[in-house]
């Protein structure tokens, strides 16, 4: 038997304007035409609980977010709450530190009992999306999500595309092994981020090497800088670059190579992500890629809106990163120089 998200997903609207129209509330024509050719279509008997979810409008949002405070999500939930204010809605926040689908079933109900009109979900793992897959919450649902998974309405900075910003300016001055301090594989962005880097390695006809995995934190951009300059895996006759996945590792990076006797960018050039306050404060200061967090949080409004107005975007919404260029990075030097002014 049919249901009311049935119908919302035929007509290609959300579940409130269907119950829109099943209430006779102010629905654009064209709109109210696809979703009473939906309901003909699937046969759908509305139930009275259906009819009576128009009524209740509550101008608010439910929030979802897993994970520890990291400077991405945390700046994309500051954002989004500053745009949902704007727009006259209420953010109210389930976070959680560990993701199954147990704990978001919990997370979803209890928000949606608050009444909340849509729901968004800013989350790092890729489990939370596993999870919340296939549930039927009967809300709009948009995500912050950079991959483009199919079931999801996302709206996200493009991560690959910023990866691959990166690894092109490396490139581009003259560097030719380039490394890449990957984030832990449980991250969305991570695998991303490698992704772009691998691409743009491939595109340029230069070796790609597997990635050294961190956990996002300076301490373990460090482990990787050391390990990398205990094997000699980087300097003059190794690897001139490294690509890290965030100012928060490529920091760690930067102590490691100090204390190796190596100098950045002359020996080794860095780049990191994020554009974090601290990047460029830095020693030297870092090369990176900025991710404008505010313009995300207001996208990711602007397509609420538009699907809880019943106009849902077909497309995932990508906005493009900025390459910062500081001095962390700098052309290769020819092996003779380096070896006659070491």
């Amino acid at each position: 038997m049919a249901n009311i998200t049935d119908v919302a997903k035929l007509a290609g609207v959300s579940h409130q304007t269907v119950s829109r129209v099943l209430n006779d509330a102010a629905v654009r024509p064209a709109t109210r035409a696809r979703v009473d050719a939906a309901i003909r279509e699937l046969n759908y008997r509305p139930s009275s609980a259906a009819r009576a979810l128009v009524t209740r409008k509550s101008n608010a949002i439910g929030l979802i977010a897993t994970g520890a405070p990291l400077y991405g999500p945390s700046s994309t939930m500051l954002a989004f709450n500053e745009a949902a204010r704007s727009a006259g809605y209420q953010v109210t926040i389930a976070s959680m530190t560990s993701v199954d689908r147990t704990a978001m079933v919990s997370a979803v109900e209890v928000l949606l009992r608050q009444r909340v009109e849509a729901l968004v979900l800013i989350v790092a793992d890729v489990a939370a999306f596993d999870a919340i897959e296939g549930l039927e919450i009967g809300v709009p649902l948009v995500t912050a999500e950079s991959s483009g998974r199919e079931g999801f309405l996302s709206v996200s900075i493009d991560q690959f595309a910023g990866a691959r910003l990166a690894v092109r300016h490396l490139v581009e001055l003259g560097h030719r092994r380039i490394l890449h301090a990957r984030g832990p594989d449980w991250s969305v962005d991570a695998a991303e981020r490698e992704r772009g880097w691998r691409a743009e390695l491939e595109a340029s006809g230069l070796p790609v090497t597997p990635p050294l995995v961190g956990s996002w934190l300076a301490n373990s951009g460090y482990a990787i800088g050391t390990e990398l300059t205990r094997t000699g895996a980087v300097g003059a006759r190794a690897a001139t670059a490294i690509f890290s996945a965030n100012d928060q590792m490529a920091i760690g990076l930067l102590h490691a190579l100090a204390d190796a006797g190596l100098r950045v960018p002359r020996d080794v050039s860095v780049v990191g992500f994020d554009d974090i306050p601290e990047s460029v404060h830095y020693s030297p200061p870092l090369t990176t890629v900025r991710q404008d967090f505010a313009d995300l949080g207001a996208r990711m409004m602007e397509t609420l809106l538009q699907v809880l107005d019943g106009r849902p975007p077909f497309e995932p919404v990508h906005a493009t990163p900025e390459l910062i260029v500081r001095a962390s990075t700098a052309p290769v030097i020819p092996l003779p120089n380096r070896e006659v002014n070491a």
